[in-house]
């Protein structure tokens, strides 16, 4: 094994297939959450702790020793505004205090997606939530720039996979399917949209982690060739056997079930993602590191097992 110790922090599907990466190319993982719970996905190799990661002196003690720090939490959506700047402060001063290098896992939310996306669109938030990844992003940068801290950033559309299942292509999905009922999609089944699936996305951070060439660098996870949410569903019944059943979620449906829901409602901003083309073109990370992301059959198979397992 290696003497590197690499410490993740959340324990949500990102936070285990980084962690699972890790662990198999023999590097030494903590990973923390607030409950010390551990995942299934999580290997029982790999420490988990329970820990406030938005205190920085609790942080950094955990931290101590590490070579890399994966600031791979992520509140849930009505509670970014009031967490996620901690947390990222915390990260932040954790691996200024260790020396650690920094891997921020972030998204697409602060891009203008009006044409394929590449790690140098222009930046064009069109969200409360991209506004607020925008200025993270580059309080991030700041820092790395200033010497504080050396960072890189993963940044990745939204994840399908073993163990996802708050996401578009996730529960209201396979769930669905395996349950008997229709598959749901938000906005258009035929507008083209990037999917990452999810393995791709934790090899990718691990990479990065241990590339000091990484440092300094924004980079897309690999993502394979957009396809429609029609299209996704359509094989996703393929891999489970199942007719082809789907319904469609418009935006204004959507704003009507925000009257009750606190999920639904907090979508209605993002809804731009689903009915307009939302595109990822990969192709830095994937040539500067040999990265191929995994093909959407043998994504989506492996997404149908898991989800018929934990069925």
């Amino acid at each position: 094994m290696s003497m590197d110790l690499h410490v993740i922090l959340g324990t949500g599907p990102v936070g285990c297939w980084t962690a699972r990466a890790l662990d198999a190319m023999g590097h030494q993982v903590k990973a923390v959450n607030r409950t010390g719970l551990r995942p299934s996905l999580m290997r029982k190799s790999i420490d988990v702790v329970a820990l406030d990661a938005s205190d920085p002196e609790a942080l950094t003690r955990f931290a101590a020793g590490a070579s890399v720090i994966y600031q791979a939490l992520n509140p849930s959506y009505h509670q970014w505004a009031q967490y996620f700047p901690a947390l990222q402060a915390a990260a932040i001063a954790a691996a200024d205090a260790t020396g650690a290098r920094y891997i921020s896992i972030d998204n697409l939310y602060m891009y203008d997606s009006s044409a394929t996306m590449t790690e140098t669109s222009p930046i064009a938030p069109r969200s409360t939530k991209g506004e607020l990844r925008a200025r993270m992003a580059d309080e991030l940068m700041e820092a790395h720039e200033l010497g504080t801290i050396r960072a890189a950033v993963l940044r990745s559309s939204d994840y399908y996979g073993p163990g996802v299942v708050q996401s578009a292509m996730a529960e209201r999905v396979f769930g669905n399917l395996v349950a008997g009922k229709k598959a749901q999609v938000l906005g258009s089944a035929t507008t083209p949209h990037s999917f990452a699936y999810i393995e791709d996305v934790g090899r990718a951070a691990a990479v990065l982690g241990t590339s000091e060439e990484a440092l300094g660098g924004i980079w897309m996870s690999p993502h394979a060739p957009a396809r429609t949410q029609g299209e996704m569903v359509e094989k996703a019944c393929t891999a489970l056997g199942v007719p082809l059943r789907m319904s469609v979620v418009s935006p204004m449906m959507l704003r009507l079930a925000g009257l009750t829901s606190l999920d639904a409602r907090e979508m209605v901003e993002m809804a731009y993602e689903f009915t307009d083309p939302f595109v990822v073109d990969s192709t830095k990370i994937q040539r500067a590191f040999a990265l191929t992301p995994t093909p959407i059959d043998v994504a989506i198979e492996r997404t149908a097992r898991w989800y018929k397992e934990r069925a």
